[in-house]
């Protein structure tokens, strides 16, 4: 089959918007369930930091076993089971039932599941199946496709889940979403082989193709590949920098919808609207920042292409959160806010093309590494936006983002990513 890579592509996309349907679908009918079940913003910020820390430390144990196992065998468990605690997560009992400190325990726990399971995703279909299905010189645009794939499901999200909650009630859409997980499982499964050469549909020269700009980090001993990207000195920059990053990322994620909704006083639907604009804007984001990393890489190297795109895109957003967070305008603060949103994902594919050009063939567990850092946010998200929220308002917790963004950026001063890493 001709162009076999591509139609490999089109399952990992798709799976990320699934990956987002089933992560993203808790958060839309949070605001009703929180009234539904008794809890109050401070309990529901910790159940959002129970998903970032599940996410977060299952990250680079979820690399190093997709390096293990393979992405076929870890990618179809995780996906069954996003459908299993996608059904878990809706027939959590009321407080007709169960104490509220109860029902708080059982959702930060099943949370954190679905954090822990959701987490392997990236670092294994990226790290793994990217890089060895592709030639580096189209990893930009394979990564930024999968930003879009998860943009353009968390925006299919927002309306789809506010007109199943409005008319079938919260449980019921968390419900009708959980089987897709199954299909995606289904898919990967059967399409998808950890390596090219084993795909029996694959010919002679779409393998020479992928292999003919081969990194050359391949040498790194397998079973220290893990310690070598940990002590790796531009692995861990380039996870600082994610880190800062993803902290305006889970602003979005975590905060939004509830945002425009309890501060602003949208309507579930005008809000769906506006969350659905914002993943929308973001998925171009996400596109356009995987074509420019490609351009950007050819004309200037690994080195100075990510480099120059990343702060560029971090400095814009800081810019717009800033303006969107302090705007007594609504519909200019939503119009900024999403300009941020934007920018932030076209940071995405030159980050993890980064990362994949220093650890080569053991990619998997350096992007375990990456994700970890970028997700500890979620975590410190949840638990200090209320907070700051009470103590200096909403604008001033949306633009403590502006703060991480502009670190993010000058971190990118010291990274090498023209630098493999070595034994």
């Amino acid at each position: 089959m001709k162009g076999l890579r591509w139609y490999v592509l089109a399952i990992l996309v798709l799976g990320s918007a699934i990956a987002y349907v089933l992560r993203t679908n808790f958060n839309i009918v949070s605001e009703t369930m929180m009234r539904d079940l008794g809890l109050n913003e401070y309990q529901l910020g910790m159940v959002f930091s129970a998903f970032a820390a599940g996410y977060a430390i299952f990250q680079f144990p979820g690399g190093i076993f997709g390096d293990k196992f393979g992405p076929r065998f870890t990618i179809t468990i995780i996906a069954v089971a996003w459908t299993a605690l996608t059904v878990l997560t809706a027939v959590i009992p009321g407080n007709d039932a169960l104490s509220v400190a109860t029902i708080v325990v059982a959702l930060i726990v099943t949370r954190f599941l679905v954090g822990a399971f959701h987490a392997p995703f990236f670092p294994v279909t990226i790290g793994g199946t990217i890089t060895s299905w592709f030639p580096l010189k189209q990893w930009g645009l394979a990564n930024g496709l999968t930003s879009t794939g998860l943009t353009l499901g968390a925006a299919a999200t927002a309306p789809l889940i506010v007109w199943l909650m409005d008319t079938y009630g919260w449980r019921s859409a968390l419900l009708m979403t959980a089987p897709v997980g199954l299909l995606f499982a289904f898919l990967f499964h059967r399409y998808v082989t950890d390596d090219p050469k084993d795909h029996p549909q694959i010919t002679d020269k779409e393998l020479d193709r992928i292999a003919s700009d081969r990194p050359t980090a391949g040498h790194v001993a397998e079973k220290g590949a893990w310690l070598v990207a940990l002590k790796n000195r531009n692995v861990l920059l380039i996870t600082s920098s994610y880190f800062c990053m993803n902290y305006l990322f889970y602003l979005f994620f975590s905060w939004f919808f509830f945002y425009l909704t309890d501060i602003k006083g949208m309507s579930n639907t005008d809000a769906g609207m506006f969350v659905s604009a914002q993943w929308i804007l973001g998925a171009v984001g996400a596109t356009a920042g995987g074509v420019l990393c490609d351009i950007l890489v050819r004309r200037l190297g690994v080195r100075s292409g990510p480099r120059i795109l990343t702060m560029t895109a971090l400095i814009l957003s800081a810019a717009f959160l800033y303006i969107g967070a302090v705007s007594g305008n609504p519909v200019l603060s939503v119009v900024f806010l999403c300009l941020s949103f934007a920018c932030n994902q076209m940071t995405e594919a030159p980050i993890w093309v980064a990362t994949m050009a220093v650890s080569g063939r053991h990619a998997p567990v350096a992007t375990g590494i990456l994700n970890t850092g970028a997700n500890v946010p979620g975590v410190l998200g949840g638990l200090l936006v209320p907070v700051t929220a009470g103590l200096f308002g909403w604008p001033a917790a949306m633009a403590t983002g502006s703060i991480f963004a502009i670190i993010g950026a000058l971190l990118w001063l010291f990274i090498r990513a023209d630098e493999p890493m070595s034994d």
